[in-house]
């Protein structure tokens, strides 16, 4: 069992390092123009182009490579911004409880009862389409709640350990309890937790990006690039088998580091 559950994180760094190679490639370099309308309209696969043409002509396997990019920094941003603030509510709401825990909570809750795709489209709307900031604002909100509860809940569990009790004793302030003391033992919970959110990031990424409120030309994400593809299924499929198995091996490669970190939390629990 030791094996498997060591393979699950190893197999998920070698699929999500292959593809942060490839993202970080193509932010500087690509092996054709992303915008170029030269090469022929719909030509499937070849060594030539390895994904094939769109019905502009324009190298399919190089705006792969430069939507990853977006979409790799939308995630990112986004999942920082709630785990970030989210991690703050938590500590200060399952460290201090009383008055200050049920008037945070009390907000939390309301967010979380609040559909979280519909909190998105309302932030995007008031900040203003097709930007990628807009896109980055909503999402991060949305994720505030679940890493706020999650995080609450960690805090209070380690609160009264023996040695939070000891640094109380000593005279540690409660910004070093909290970010010196209890904020480390936490990360066996909160690297999950940012796996899972960062898999929830990109998809919700995408799901935006396809109905037209994410991310619009001229940048390229991979929730477009579907969106594109969705109306050329039958001229060149491989537009949309392509971007759709980038992105899925994108979330299978975090879901397994995910995984890995959770198995090993297990054993050594």
């Amino acid at each position: 069992m030791k094996k498997k559950r060591n393979g699950y994180l190893l197999a998920g760094l070698i699929i999500t390092g292959l593809m942060l190679l490839l993202t970080v490639i193509g932010i500087f370099w690509t092996p054709y123009s992303p915008t170029a309308m030269k090469y022929g309209r719909f030509q499937p696969p070849t060594l030539q182009h390895l994904f094939g043409t769109d019905n502009f002509g324009r190298d399919i396997f190089s705006r792969v490579m430069k939507g990853s990019g977006t979409t790799l920094a939308i995630a990112l941003s986004t999942v920082s911004i709630g785990a970030v603030i989210g991690t703050i509510v938590g500590a200060v709401t399952g460290y201090f409880g009383g008055l200050v825990d049920d008037v945070l909570m009390r907000l939390n809750d309301a967010l979380t009862a609040f559909p979280s795709f519909l909190l998105a489209l309302l932030v995007v709307s008031l900040v203003g389409p097709g930007k990628k900031y807009s896109v980055i604002l909503a999402l991060g909100l949305v994720f505030i709640p679940s890493f706020a509860r999650v995080m609450r809940t960690e805090f209070a569990t380690l609160r009264n350990r023996n040695y939070i009790t000891r640094a109380r004793l000593m005279g540690a302030s409660a910004f070093r309890i909290l970010f010196i003391h209890l904020l480390p033992n936490t990360l066996r919970v909160l690297l999950p937790a940012f796996t899972i959110g960062f898999n929830n990031a990109v998809l919700a990424e995408a799901s935006m990006s396809f109905l037209g409120i994410g991310v619009t030309p001229p940048d390229a994400s991979l929730g477009y690039m579907l969106s594109e593809a969705q109306a050329m299924l039958k001229a060149g499929p491989w537009y949309a088998i392509c971007t759709g198995c980038t992105i899925v091996l994108l979330i299978f490669g975090v879901g397994l580091i995910g995984e890995g970190l959770q198995s090993a939390n297990r054993e050594v629990s």
